[in-house]
């Protein structure tokens, strides 16, 4: 994937050959049937300026890499600024202009560059955004539903307000009449009704009542059944642990660990990063147990971590 500032195009050579990112890695093109999407190396960052009206660069995302496969969920867990969200973004091709992007990703084999993406955006991707304000404001929710497919698709979107408890007529509202719960389930209904391969959910379920919220993640394990794959952006590790085939634990724009559910179990010891294992007996029902620092009492909470562990700043660990 080249940098939203560099139209050129990568030249990938043979099809089986290593190829170079942007970052000068390099990168082993994809050949695995059963990988839908292959993230490898991906860093993002923005530039701005400062107050002195200094250009300043601030990296939020690097050399992140993830692989999910047909039929697969895989939940993408992490505190809120940890990077989860800028993931989908990157994936979709929808950062804004000051993003700099680094990193290859492909889809089904093939370097997903943003001309790439935009051809699969709504058809073969469905992206269901953590913000209510992707709504178009001027367009009825109904159509925004049912997209460029138009009436092909009324049938299902019918299907798809009627599954999450939205009446019919809520199809000719505006999103300003919308509640906040109203527009969560309107935007779930955008999965419904294009034949995708992957979806991409952000925080989906944020706003609706617990019996909805599981409805939505189980019809999720529905559709990874049935073939599709979908990644599942949340911080409720409880919910996802539900329904997810694997947990990509985030942390700072990292993934510091990706861990099949099964190690989610016991207590926690197959899991390989002490953070991974502290987030894992935080949960309620683990006692909400996190180590403290033996020197200043500091609960792991507030720690540094890296690729490598976890260390309380006070020195100690």
């Amino acid at each position: 994937m080249k940098s939203k500032k560099d139209n050129g195009r990568m030249n990938t050579g043979k099809a089986d050959a290593d190829i170079m990112d942007l970052n000068n890695n390099a990168v082993i093109k994809t050949t695995e049937r059963d990988i839908l999407l292959d993230v490898q190396h991906l860093s993002v960052g923005f530039e701005s300026y400062n107050a002195k009206v200094e250009k300043v660069f601030f990296n939020a995302i690097s050399d992140l890499n993830l692989t999910v496969r047909k039929g697969e969920i895989v939940a993408v867990v992490g505190s809120s600024g940890s990077g989860k969200s800028l993931l989908a973004h990157a994936v979709m091709n929808i950062l804004p202009d000051n993003a700099r992007v680094g990193g290859t990703m492909y889809y089904k084999g093939e370097l997903l560059t943003p001309e790439v993406m935009n051809r699969l955006r709504g058809h073969e991707i469905a992206f269901i955004p953590q913000s209510v304000a992707f709504l178009d404001p001027l367009m009825t929710v109904g159509d925004q539903v049912t997209g460029t497919l138009g009436e092909k698709a009324r049938a299902l979107q019918q299907k798809a307000f009627a599954h999450f408890g939205l009446k019919q007529e809520v199809a000719g509202y505006y999103p300003f009449q919308l509640s906040g719960g109203m527009a969560r389930r309107v935007l779930l209904s955008t999965s419904y009704v294009t034949e995708t391969e992957m979806i991409i959910a952000d925080e989906p379920t944020p706003g609706l009542d617990l019996k909805i919220a599981i409805e939505a993640l189980q019809d999720f394990r529905v559709q990874a059944d049935q073939g599709k794959s979908v990644i599942l952006i949340t911080h409720d590790i409880d919910l996802a642990l539900h329904v997810a085939d694997k947990i990509a634990i985030f942390y700072d724009g990292r993934v510091v660990e990706t861990a099949d559910i099964q190690t989610f179990r016991g207590d926690g010891q197959g899991l390989k990063h002490p953070y991974s294992r502290a987030l894992f007996h935080a949960l309620p029902q683990n006692g909400f147990n996190l180590p403290r620092c033996p020197k200043c009492g500091a609960t792991c909470a507030t720690w540094d971590v890296d690729e490598k562990g976890m260390r309380c700043s006070c020195g100690n660990s």
